[in-house]
């Protein structure tokens, strides 16, 4: 399995606690869990700033599931990569979107919607229920999910009903949020998980590391990268062909 873990990597350079925090990068502590959480993936990062976003074609050729993690500059990821992003998704690539990236460019391209919710940066106590065990996402994972202390997100999230709700969080103020959504697109399978600000150690807790792990393991497919054409009557002309019938 191939992964390549995408982060924006801008609170790490700007924000001194988000740097102590995660000195390797939000994106490199992702990518440490994964390696040692996954037996025989290949992970690799990609960030904002490099070529292509690190997301060059023959990247995005040679990645099986990518993790999404972005916030502060969402505009600034360009059109096209977003387009083969997309592109790749269809095709059987799987896609991880994680907390604030619920409102990148890419998972608005592919869910359709604005993806905007209510939110509240202030010490919250959150507790994230396991409403569907049975998931393969769920496999393992402690239930419930409490994180001391954490970003409050809340309903309404505008986001289309989810294929499989995984997991829902409830707060200190009485706010409840889906945080583990799961979508498909074309041949490829989407999780959007919440948990993640960058100024709390969520992606060093265990039960977060499990789930960021299922999660990527559910999304990885075998599926061919294309549509194969030979079962096609006409394949000039795709799956779709008219008899002149009006």
């Amino acid at each position: 399995m191939r992964v390549t873990v995408w982060g924006e990597n801008v609170h790490e350079k700007h924000n001194e606690a988000v740097a102590a925090l995660y000195p390797e990068g939000i994106h490199g502590q992702i990518a440490a869990l994964l390696r040692e959480g996954i037996a025989g993936a290949e992970v690799r990062t990609a960030t904002l700033e490099e070529p292509a976003h690190g997301l060059p074609d023959d990247v995005l050729a040679d990645t099986d599931v990518l993790t999404w993690w972005g916030h502060l500059a969402h505009q600034m990821v360009d059109d096209e990569i977003v387009e083969k992003i997309a592109t790749r998704v269809h095709d059987g690539m799987g896609l991880i979107v994680l907390h604030s990236a619920h409102m990148s460019k890419i998972l608005r391209r592919l869910l359709g919607t604005r993806c905007t919710l209510r939110w509240r940066e202030a010490d919250d106590r959150e507790v994230i229920w396991t409403v569907l065990p049975t998931h393969p996402i769920a496999a393992g994972v402690r239930q419930p999910i409490i994180l001391d202390r954490h970003e409050m997100y809340g309903e309404f999230f505008d986001i289309p009903v989810p294929d499989e709700l995984v997991f829902v969080s409830s707060f200190t103020g009485g706010e409840v949020f889906r945080s583990g959504c799961c979508f498909s697109r074309g041949k490829g399978r989407i999780f959007y998980f919440s948990p993640g600000h960058e100024t709390y150690p969520i992606y060093y807790q265990e039960p977060i590391a499990r789930v960021l792990c299922n999660a990527v393991e559910w999304a990885y497919t075998e599926a061919p990268s294309t549509i194969p054409t030979a079962d096609c009557p006409n394949p000039e002309v795709g799956w779709f062909e008219s008899d002149g019938a009006t």
